[in-house]
């Protein structure tokens, strides 16, 4: 039986195939989908975790105890889980261990576009990629039998195009595999200094008898068509290059990239008239294949910014493309007339815009924010964040801004501006290290009661695990108060007076404080617990003309409901009643229209 399925699907369905038991992640556009897609699995277990890190060592602690593991991340997760990936690329397995690292060149919902292939050569363990959905099936199955017959932990790294893109896949039935016994193992799994330095010689050795697989197996293939052009790529750059050369080139195909199979690369290059390595993003297998003095090229035509596409290749290498320069630039000044820019936004209704809005009108403060919806806060009209540097630094970044402000004599006050899923994943440290030195920076956490961004995951505080039981959910204000935090408020952020009295009260004191904002996202299904504690009574508003000055304060609230014409407009097909635009206004010309 063939189905249609995204790469992220057949991940998930090669696991299950594979006989996984144990599947751990912390959910990142684009991997987000393989742990949901694992959980409707019922003979696997599977959960969200809180973090990356944490993630990496449910896995590894399953893949020790005798199964088959498996976790998942987007790219930049991986900085997180890297320190216990980095040891147990020393260690080895005992059940079969893969990580899948979602890359997203492009960077369509990231803050930057690393390559972690590096990340397979940094830790020493065997690395898969595959080019199609049905690769990312097979590919998974074959990642498990290479693990646990070298040892090895093994990275699967596919990207935003392999994750998202459909393809047939031809399914399988699902092979029992029983956990291994477990047999306590000091020296390999105890890294003091005494195992690690014989370990490192292990690991030295199983990369050379990786090598030697990886000239041998048929995840690296070649395929013969014109030999004036040969060419090395992976992933998805092969669909691409095939795409562009057809069978006017011939293709070196690596589905094993690390160690990658230097003795069938000098082979194929010697058959061929010109080589080049075609590969998105860095020159990691270019640059390797130059150290052995293969002659071939790279990145001189291809380039390493931005996501490569058919097109691209084809300018680049054979200098072709789609159009004539004077149809494609006067295509692209029709597009530019007819395409109104639509920069992303806060939905209407959302609750971070209150918080937002009331930030705005506080002038002299720095506000260091963090990664998730709320990160629109930074853009016009609202217009009310400094920085955005990576999961969970928000609070840290302000207890350091605070501190140098202070130590060089500058009156200003920094809030540190997080959700709740972010605050469970890395947040919580940084709020320590304010209460143990003493800091004074305000700490907001924007708790919209789910995992809003990557599309609506339960976290730690929703109170339901990532296969919907019921579960204990941790109080967030509790929390914050077991760690210290002596000054505390919780608001509803659709309230602009009790918000805004919070965070004057916040920047008056002189010692750390924090405020929750508790409202659940626009777009959440709700939970029963939801519909108990908050009030839903959602009311449309309309702009009352006679009473309309024209002022345009409501467009300073950003809500894609509201535009200006000759008076205010509100679109009632959008508005969700959350009342900020008529608490906003001078003259009350925003009134009731009317429940939904």
């Amino acid at each position: 039986m063939k189905r249609l399925m995204t790469g992220n699907e057949a991940i998930a369905r090669g696991f299950y195939e594979a006989g996984g038991t144990v599947a751990s992640a912390y959910p990142g556009t684009p991997s987000t989908e393989i742990l949901e897609n694992i959980s409707n699995y019922k003979n696997i277990y599977s959960e969200w975790a809180p973090n990356e890190k944490v993630a990496t060592e449910v896995a590894i602690g399953a893949s020790i105890a005798g199964a088959r593991s498996l976790t998942a991340m987007k790219h930049v997760g991986l900085n997180v889980a890297a320190d216990p990936l980095m040891t147990f690329g020393y260690t080895g397995v005992s059940g079969g261990f893969v990580l899948v690292s979602a890359d997203d060149p492009g960077m369509h919902s990231s803050q930057n576009e690393q390559d972690n292939r590096y990340y397979g050569k940094f830790s020493k363990m065997a690395m898969i990629e595959p080019s199609d959905s049905q690769e990312c099936k097979d590919f998974i199955k074959e990642a498990f039998k290479i693990s646990e017959k070298f040892d090895t932990g093994v990275v699967f790294r596919v990207s935003t195009r392999i994750c998202h893109s459909k393809s047939l896949v031809e399914m399988g039935l699902r092979k029992d595999v029983e956990i291994k016994p477990y047999l306590k193992n000091i020296s390999k799994f105890i890294t003091i200094p005494a195992n690690a330095k014989k370990l490192h010689v292990i690991v030295e050795n199983r990369l050379k008898k990786l090598e030697e697989f990886s000239n041998t197996t048929a995840l690296n293939k070649i395929e013969w068509g014109n030999r004036d052009i040969g060419i090395i790529t992976s992933g998805i750059s092969y669909e691409y290059s095939k795409e562009v050369f057809g069978s006017n080139a011939s293709y070196l195909k690596l589905g094993f990239t690390n160690p990658l199979p230097f003795e069938k690369i000098k082979k194929f290059a010697q058959e061929v008239k010109t080589l080049y390595v075609i590969e998105e993003l860095e020159p990691y297998m270019e640059d390797q294949i130059k150290a052995k003095g293969i002659k071939c090229i790279g990145k001189e035509r291809i380039p390493n910014v931005g996501e490569l596409n058919p097109d691209i290749i084809a300018s680049s290498i054979l200098g072709i493309n789609n159009k004539s320069e004077g149809e494609a630039a006067s295509s692209m000044e029709s597009l530019k007339r007819e395409v109104i820019s639509r920069p992303p936004t806060l939905c209407a209704g959302c609750p971070h815009r209150g918080l937002f809005y009331t930030l705005s009108r506080k002038k002299d403060i720095m506000i260091t924010g963090d990664i998730g919806c709320y990160t629109l806060g930074c853009a016009e009209p609202l217009n009310a964040m400094d920085t955005c540097i990576c999961m969970g630094s928000s609070i840290s970044t302000s207890h350091g801004a605070e501190k140098a402000f202070k130590i060089n004599g500058v009156d200003k006050k920094v809030v540190g501006v997080m959700g709740d899923s972010t605050f469970f994943h890395s947040g919580i440290t940084g709020l320590i290290d304010i209460v143990y030195n003493k800091g004074n920076s305000v700490t907001i956490i924007l708790d919209n009661r789910i995992t809003a961004m990557t599309g609506h995951q339960q976290n730690p505080g929703t109170g339901y695990t990532l296969t919907g039981e019921k579960t204990n959910a941790i109080d967030i204000a509790c929390l914050c108060s077991a760690l210290g935090i002596k000054n505390m408020w919780t608001v509803n952020p659709l309230d602009l007076s009790e918000t805004e009295s919070a965070l004057n009260k916040a920047l008056e004191i002189d010692e750390p404080s924090v405020i929750i904002t508790k409202w659940p996202c626009v777009l959440k299904k709700l939970s029963k617990e939801d519909k108990k504690q908050f009030n839903f009574n959602k009311t449309v508003y309309k702009v009352n003309e006679e009473k309309c000055k024209k002022c345009k304060m409501c467009i300073k609230s950003g809500c894609p409901a509201i535009s200006v014409s000759n008076f205010s407009h509100i679109d009632e097909d959008i508005c969700v009643g959350c009342s900020l635009c008529a608490q906003i206004c001078p003259f009350h010309a925003i009134e009731r229209a009317g429940d939904r």
